[in-house]
């Protein structure tokens, strides 16, 4: 039951970008941001959270996950330190992901060559 629920979570997230991206005119850097800020709403609601209890896996692997990662950051450190805490907060819980999706690029664009 539990892989079925990930599928769910994950493809009806994959549903709506993809009706997104086939009825209008947004492109795919805008339906991520989106996806982003979406996330964090979800989180700052509370329904983050749950969708993540439910869904496991197929809530946790998607870029929606950033903003959520983006929005407990930040709010764990404005507890901790204040408005200052915000901003060095969003940086220790989401560098993970920066950090690695700038490695693996790199390593990807030294294995593969560009076409012309």
């Amino acid at each position: 039951m539990i892989l079925i629920n990930a599928f769910l979570v994950s493809g009806l997230f994959c549903l709506a970008a993809q009706i997104l991206m086939d009825n209008t005119k947004l492109t795919p850097g805008h339906i991520t941001s989106l996806f982003v800020v979406l996330g964090a709403l979800l989180s700052f609601f509370g329904l983050y959270s749950k969708l993540i209890e439910y869904g496991g896996a197929g809530a946790t692997a998607l870029i929606s996950n950033f903003g959520h990662m983006l929005y407990l950051g930040g709010i764990e450190g404005f507890h901790e330190i204040g408005i200052l805490g915000f901003a060095s907060g969003l940086l220790v819980k989401s560098s993970l992901a920066i950090v690695s999706a700038v490695v693996f690029a790199f390593v990807l664009a030294l294995i593969f060559k560009p076409k012309n």
